[in-house]
C-alpha cells in the first residue's frame, strides 16, 4: 500500500462522506462542505496519479483502482446534482450531461477491459488522451461549483446576476466536461475498431 494507492483509497472514504454531507441538509453550509470535499477528492485522483509516475511506483491494483474510486465520486455527485440543483437550473438540463458522462465511463471501462484482454497495439490504443484529461479538469470544476451553490450562493456572498452568472457557469462548464467525453470517447473508438473485426 503505497502512497499513491493511499490516496487513491482515501477518495473512497471522501466519497462517503461527502454524499452524508450532501444529503445531511440539518448541517449549516453542508453544500459548501460537499463541494469542498468534492475539490480534495478531484485532486487526489490527479495527484495519485502524478505521484505514482512520478515516483515509479505504478501498480496493476493502483491502476484497478484509481478508475473505480474516480468513477464512483462522480456518478454520485452527479446522481445527487440530478435529484436536487441549484436554483433556476432544471432536472432535464442536469440530467442530458450526467447521462453523457456517466455513459462515456461505463462505455471506457468496457473498452478498456477488451483492450486489456487483446494485449498489444490494442491496449496501447487505449491510452490516457488529453482530451480525457481536459473532460476530468472541466467535470472538477462543474461538479465542485454546482455542488457549491446546490442551495445558493449567499455563503459566497453572491446574489443577484453574480450569483446567476456563476450557476450558469458551472452548468456550462458541466456541458464542456460531456462535450469533452463524447469526443474523448470517439477517438479512443476510432483507435480501438480496427482491432474490433
Amino acid at each position: 500500500m503505497n502512497l499513491p494507492n493511499k490516496l487513491t483509497t482515501s477518495r473512497f472514504a471522501i466519497t462517503i462522506v461527502f454524499v452524508v454531507v450532501v444529503l445531511w441538509d440539518t448541517l449549516p453550509y453542508h453544500t459548501s462542505w460537499a463541494a469542498l470535499l468534492f475539490f480534495i477528492g478531484g485532486l487526489t485522483d490527479i495527484l495519485d496519479g502524478y505521484l505514482a509516475r512520478k515516483m515509479n511506483l505504478v501498480s496493476s491494483f493502483g491502476a484497478f483502482l484509481d478508475p473505480v474510486a474516480d468513477k464512483l465520486m462522480v456518478a454520485a455527485a452527479l446522481v445527487l446534482l440530478c435529484t436536487k440543483t441549484a436554483n433556476g437550473v432544471s432536472a432535464l438540463s442536469m440530467a442530458a450531461p450526467a447521462t453523457i458522462i456517466i455513459g462515456r465511463e461505463i462505455t471506457m471501462s468496457a473498452i478498456r477491459e477488451w483492450a486489456a484482454a487483446a494485449g498489444g497495439e490494442a491496449h496501447k490504443a487505449v491510452a490516457v488522451n488529453s482530451f480525457g484529461k481536459w473532460k476530468t479538469a472541466t467535470q472538477l470544476v462543474a461538479l465542485s461549483v454546482l455542488l457549491g451553490v446546490r442551495d445558493g450562493c449567499e455563503w459566497l456572498g453572491l446574489a443577484g446576476a453574480s450569483a446567476d452568472a456563476l450557476v450558469t457557469g458551472g452548468v456550462w462548464c458541466l456541458y464542456a466536461s460531456a462535450g469533452l467525453a463524447l469526443l474523448s470517447l470517439w477517438i479512443y473508438m476510432a483507435g480501438v475498431v480496427k482491432y474490433m473485426t
